[in-house]
């Protein structure tokens, strides 16, 4: 008779393909000593025990990045001796606490309906032996539902406590069990009210309480909550399997814990797609905020450029500060000089005053009239209006003589740049200088035969009259300019002409006959290209033969190396499942081992037991 293998589930931190994780068909016999007498009570309980010893069996975490993080129920190392409870059990402000928390727990949850048994007022100060029985196994079903209390309270205790890992399970002795009143009630109260922490604190595991705590300290244990779901209620259906199941069967009652593992896999991954999407999207926000913070910053070079001139000006404007200053200090001696001299004149200002003051009595002595006196000046007024008039005609003269002088000046600039163009020109064909190719001997060098250092304005004008007519720019004389002939060196109108126009048909020969050699050599070129276009034609036949024997040699390629693709993957497919097959016997040899264990470790007492019914049967 077999029955199916426990699952061998494997933990995983994501919910990805979560189909593969269920029961393995690797069958396995039964665990039980077949050559060990046992009654049906005996093998009930030793296989509920075994079972339940697989609920609390250590597991480490696989969770990335935090070394401490492991089973609640993982085994510690205990120090030699009894310990020593830290905490302050005979106080009676502590007693009442515990005592009161214990109360409102119970009540809370239904204590006195569910066990049928009503706790007296006093329960928590002087409890009766019973009342710590209910209670205990009114806590303890709240940790393990599925226990049933078969033998007397101080025999169940004990290896509860110890497999509860109870600190100090060993400061409690079977005799305090049996009278939990009295001086030793601190102690049961300190243990009744650990269970209750306990309990609250898997109730809380359940409900997820500390996932947002473990998550602030850096632990994700959202997927470790899953899997122990998953764990516990399909270990409670593989448990509750007959013997005699099959792997299809077993297959089938453990399908819908997977799915539901899976569902709650993708709820949990859904938080982690919805942040990602916002992350991503703040990601694009702030790296376009980027590019139109790179758009909107002017460039560094432009800024390095800017400063460097901003401290060019800063030096200037240093520079023209203390040039005012300097100009500054010299208005205010300026100033000073000018009250001096206004002091001056306010003095000489008195002395006309007098002098005019004296001049009048000696007019009024000459018998000279008022009337003669506005007379005088009136013919004065007339000849200073006539002189003014005068200044104005004369200005007027002088500004369009300003305006003659300057065009002749850009005429003369615009002839010499001309000049210049021609010599350059002419210098560009070769004839000049004489000795040029197209020269033939002859001087076509242009030049203008004026006097430079002449000042040909109208404010030397009465100056130059005193100089020499040499020094004068384009005046003959002091009144009389230069004529268009006399300018230039050569006649341009005339022979020059004339020879230019025999050099251009000269030229023209020249050049019809360089473009029929042009043309022969373009002829030849013609035939050359055509040769080569040929033979370029034949260069591209024979590339496409040479492309498609490439084409040809990757589609080889490329097959031999999907063949060997496949062959690999068949090869790595083949030691993924080796490895699962050793994996499962590993798995299995460590079930029987721990099988082996458990039954040593329930047979152990086994003898003594049988030896105590046999000497209570003889006497």
């Amino acid at each position: 008779m077999s029955r199916p293998s426990q699952p061998m589930f494997q933990r995983t931190s994501s919910g990805t393909n979560l189909a593969d994780i269920g029961p393995s068909s690797v069958k396995r016999s039964s665990f039980q000593p077949k050559n060990v007498l046992q009654t049906p009570g005996m093998t009930r309980q030793f296989s509920d025990a075994e079972r339940r010893s697989s609920i609390y069996r250590p597991r480490q975490s696989t969770v990335g990045g935090v070394n401490n993080h492991q089973g609640f129920f993982q085994t510690t190392l205990q120090p030699a001796g009894v310990p020593k409870d830290p905490r302050p059990l005979k106080d009676r402000s502590f007693q009442m606490r515990m005592g009161q928390e214990l109360m409102e727990y119970m009540a809370q949850n239904d204590f006195e309906m569910q066990m049928s048994h009503t706790l007296s007022p006093n329960v928590m100060k002087s409890p009766t032996q019973k009342d710590f029985n209910y209670m205990f196994q009114w806590l303890y079903h709240r940790i393990d539902p599925g226990h049933r209390f078969l033998k007397n309270i101080d025999q169940e205790v004990p290896p509860i406590l110890k497999q509860l890992r109870y600190p100090f399970e060993r400061s409690i002795t079977k005799s305090q069990l049996a009278a939990v009143g009295g001086q030793n009630w601190s102690t049961f109260l300190g243990l009744l009210y650990w269970m209750m922490q306990l309990v609250q604190m898997l109730e809380g595991y359940a409900a997820n309480k500390y996932a947002d705590a473990c998550l602030e300290a850096g632990v994700d244990v959202s997927d470790d909550h899953i899997i122990f779901d998953f764990l516990s209620t399909a270990y409670k259906d593989w448990l509750a399997m007959d013997d005699d199941t099959g792997d299809d069967d077993a297959e089938r009652i453990l399908a819908p814990h997977i799915d539901a593992m899976a569902r709650a896999f993708e709820d949990s991954n859904a938080k982690y797609v919805s942040e990602l999407e916002m992350l991503e999207a703040e990601n694009a926000r702030l790296h376009k905020e980027i590019e139109d913070l790179e758009k909107a910053t002017p460039d560094p070079a432009v800024l390095d450029d800017h400063f460097k001139i901003m401290e060019e000006d800063k030096t200037k404007f240093e520079e023209y500060n203390n040039l005012a200053l300097q100009r500054s200090e010299k208005y205010e001696h300026r100033i000073q000089v000018l009250h001096e001299e206004l002091d001056k004149v306010a003095d000489e200002l008195k002395e006309v005053e007098d002098e005019r003051r004296s001049l009048q009595r000696a007019v009024d002595a000459q018998g000279i009239s008022m009337q003669d006196i506005d007379r005088m000046n009136s013919e004065r007024e007339r000849l200073q209006k006539g002189i003014e008039t005068a200044s104005q005609r004369l200005d007027e003269i002088k500004k369009k003589v300003a305006e003659k002088e300057s065009e002749a000046g850009q005429k003369l600039e615009e002839l010499e740049r001309m000049v210049d163009k021609y010599n350059t020109l002419a210098y560009q064909i070769a004839v000049i200088p004489a000795t040029a190719a197209n020269a033939r001997g002859r001087d076509y060098e242009l030049q203008l035969t004026i006097n430079d250092s002449a000042d040909f304005t109208s404010t030397n004008l009465n100056a130059s009259r005193n100089m020499a007519p040499s020094a004068e720019r384009l005046l003959a004389d002091a009144t009389t300019g230069y004529q268009a002939g006399h300018i230039l060196n050569l006649d341009l109108r005339g022979q020059i002409r004339s020879n230019f126009l025999m050099l251009r048909k000269e030229i023209s020969d020249r050049r019809s006959a360089a473009m029929e050699d042009m043309m022969k050599d373009h002829d030849l070129l013609d035939g050359i290209k055509e040769a080569i276009e040929d033979k370029r034609n034949e260069v591209e036949a024979l590339q496409h033969r040479v492309r498609a024997a490439g084409e040809e040699y990757e589609k080889t390629r490329e097959v031999t190396t999907a063949q060997k693709l496949s062959s690999d993957a068949q090869i790595e497919k083949m030691e993924k499942e080796l490895s699962r097959m050793r994996a499962g016997l590993s798995e299995s040899v460590q079930l029987l081992e721990q099988r082996e264990i458990n039954t040593t470790i329930e047979y152990a007492p086994r003898p003594a037991q049988a030896q105590e019914l046999l000497d209570m049967r003889r006497n």
